[in-house]
């Protein structure tokens, strides 16, 4: 079945293009976005500022960085490297080691930064899983809006077929952004897939958007169908699903790694979105999944507003962490 939507006056100005706003616009709710991160990382004034290097101040940057939820071999990386750069460089003022901290940070995050180029193919399709409530067709809407202001044509596609409110809520999404969406009332998620994919052939669409319901990755049985959806998508597009985004909720903190893995291995996940960056203190998993199962971070959402998820930049996002010296002041 398929729904059209267009678009009214009043939605125009929620259209508007990213491409028009200023960088500073985006970087300034990047920082209020991770405040609370930045929060839980705030001992690290008081620890560079009033003291000078040495062991006690390094085992107490360690609690801090666990506390942010970086990891135990992120964080044992990132020390390393601060012992390191102390001896080699001669590092005496915490003021130089904060910097160093900045430094090292970027680096480890610098791999998870890809952007995600959907020219390759066309349609150029998504999958997106993840679990309840992580925020999946919310990110959809979202990413409709982000490709069409790239002038991409987009399609979505309501593949959660057991919830009417998460077929209401992309139908929104499809309205606001004047998108056709796809759906049918129960059925089989892997068919609506398949009809989106014919869909958009049909039309000369450039990007399907593909929804799935929301899984715990102890329920193999909706393990097991979500890996049936991608098969099917393989079907009706021998090279397709051409990116598969897991997106996770940054609340849940080291609990990401294990959603990750568990779901890489039932439908090999190859990117990343990192939704909720905004409401919680947990933001240094981005430094976990970087040191444990480094995907590329395609997306990160600090808010709610419709240009609040964009790509992921590592220098930006530790600039954003570190408000009286960033990694761009260092270099």
């Amino acid at each position: 079945m398929f729904s059209f939507f267009k678009k009214s006056a009043d939605d125009k100005s929620a259209a508007a293009s990213p491409a028009t706003e200023s960088k500073a616009g985006w970087l300034d709710r990047l920082k209020s976005g991770l405040s609370r991160t930045r929060d839980q990382l705030g001992a690290l004034g008081s620890l560079f500022s009033l003291r000078k290097i040495d062991e006690d101040l390094l085992e107490e940057l360690e609690t801090t960085l666990l506390m942010a939820d970086c990891g135990v071999e992120a964080t044992t990386a990132l020390l390393t490297e601060l012992r390191r750069r102390w001896k080699q460089d001669k590092l005496e003022t915490g003021e130089q080691l904060q910097a160093v901290l900045a430094e090292a940070l970027r680096d480890l995050l610098l791999p998870l930064q890809a952007p995600l180029s959907v020219n390759g193919h066309k349609p150029f399709i998504i999958m997106l899983a993840g679990v309840n409530g992580a925020g999946k067709t919310t990110s959809i809407g979202k990413l409709a809006h982000y490709f069409q202001a790239q002038g991409k044509s987009v399609l979505l596609a309501a593949g959660d077929t057991f919830r009417a409110a998460a077929r209401e809520q992309l139908e929104e999404w499809g309205l606001r952004n004047n998108v056709v969406v796809i759906s049918q009332d129960g059925g089989d998620p892997a068919a609506v897939a398949f009809d989106a994919i014919s869909a958009a052939r049909a039309r000369g669409i450039d990007v399907v958007l593909i929804d799935t319901a929301g899984r715990l990755p102890t329920q193999l049985n909706l393990m097991d169908e979500i890996a049936k959806v991608r098969r099917v998508i393989q079907k009706a597009e021998p090279s397709g699903p051409h990116e598969v985004l897991l997106v996770l909720d940054a609340n849940i903190g080291q609990n990401a790694i294990a959603q990750l893995k568990a779901f890489d291995k039932a439908i090999g996940v190859t990117g990343l979105v990192l939704t909720k960056l905004d409401g919680t203190a947990k933001g240094g998993v981005v430094a976990a999944i970087a040191r444990t199962i480094p995907k590329p971070l395609r997306f990160i959402g600090v808010g709610e507003g419709i240009e609040d998820l964009q790509p992921f930049d590592a220098a930006e996002f530790v600039d954003a962490l570190f408000v009286d010296k960033t990694i761009r002041d260092a270099q």
